[in-house]
Parts: C-alpha cells; sequence; structure tokens
C-alpha cells in the first residue's frame, strides 16, 4: 500500500529551529512514518483520533487517514515533550470554539 507523510508548516519550523542533530533525527523519524516504523502511540482522551511519534525529547502529533486509496499521514503538530499536548489541546479547543 503507498503511505504519503504530509508535513505542516508548523512542523517543519519547528524541525528548523532545532539543533543539527535532533533535527536529523526528528526528520528521520517523519520520514519512516510512511514505514509504520518508529516510537508511536495512539492517543487517548481529548485527543483521541491522534498519535503521536515520539523522537528523544520531542514528539509530533499526527493523523493517518485514507484519501483516494492511498494511505496519507498528516504531521500536524510537533514541540517538546513537556509542553506538546497541553499546547496542542488548547490549539483544538480554540478552533472548535471558532466553529
Amino acid at each position: 500500500m503507498r503511505t504519503k507523510v504530509e508535513v505542516a508548516p508548523q512542523v517543519k519550523e519547528f524541525i528548523r529551529s532545532l539543533a543539527p542533530a535532533p533535527r536529523r533525527s526528528l526528520t528521520r523519524a517523519i520520514k519512516s512514518l510512511g514505514q509504520n516504523a518508529g516510537d508511536r502511540k495512539i492517543l487517548e482522551g481529548r485527543l483521541a483520533g491522534y498519535q503521536r511519534l515520539r523522537v528523544a525529547n520531542h514528539r509530533v502529533i499526527y493523523r493517518e487517514q485514507f484519501v483516494a486509496g492511498a494511505r496519507v499521514v498528516f504531521c500536524i503538530f510537533a514541540e517538546h515533550r513537556s509542553v506538546v499536548y497541553k499546547i496542542f489541546q488548547q490549539m483544538l479547543l480554540e478552533e472548535l470554539s471558532k466553529q
């Protein structure tokens, strides 16, 4: 099955802000999502429907969908592990309040 990995602008900016070694690790790990590799976990509670990729002290929140017969992994948000879930949850709540 064909898999495409798409990366949101926020994730790209976060990766660019990192030092070279973590930048390479995170980039490699995101690319490996297409092969179902990496330290992945399904999120629960208010973040149900999303998954996370753990790379050292960083987390990437992503969602898998099937589009036109292909699996697409959308990397939505990335941040340091200490704040990633709190910030992402707040972003979701703000987006829901706009609708």
